[in-house]
């Protein structure tokens, strides 16, 4: 890719790859730091990325970018959302996990738990997964970034592992 191609990737993807970041971070500065770190990593790769797939390649780098995002938040907790100490209850029991995150799959929407048990316990590429489902790759993709967002919300509030326990 030339400099001139770059520029011109700038200007037709900055506002879409901006879009597409708010609307799954629902915060624009890191929104913006999102689409800045996906064109500085298209700089740094100008000779190996090919025009034609600058859009793909933007996008899929914004993605992963947004998933490492969500990952370093979930590592920050509150510590009102901590589990209570174990000497504190002991008379409370842990539920089996597995057991717990079966009951939250079911939660899910159809397409949504198909995509994410067909790539987490089958081990399927998102190309695979698109084929089996009709779907897009980047539908795909979608669909298990939002059912592993909402496995995430059920399993780290306590009152929903004890309602999913009834």
């Amino acid at each position: 890719m030339t400099r001139s191609q770059y520029n011109t990737c700038v200007d037709q993807y900055a506002d879409g790859l901006f879009r597409f970041a708010l609307a799954s971070l629902r915060n624009r500065e890191e929104a913006e730091d999102v689409v800045q770190d996906s064109f500085a990593k298209v700089w740094e790769r100008l000779d190996s990325v090919e025009f034609d797939k600058a859009k793909s390649y933007l996008f899929t780098t914004a993605h992963h970018a947004m998933i490492d995002r969500f990952r370093k938040q979930s590592l920050v907790t509150e510590m009102d959302e901590r589990l209570p100490l174990a000497d504190d209850n002991a008379h409370m029991p842990y539920p089996d996990v597995n057991e717990i995150l079966g009951k939250a799959l079911a939660t899910l929407p159809e397409m949504q738990r198909i995509a994410l048990t067909l790539r987490d316990y089958e081990g399927y590429s998102y190309q695979e997964i698109g084929q089996i489902t009709g779907q897009s790759e980047s539908q795909v993709k979608v669909n298990i970034f939002r059912a592993r967002t909402a496995i995430k919300n059920i399993i780290k509030n306590i009152n929903n592992l004890i309602d999913l326990e009834s």
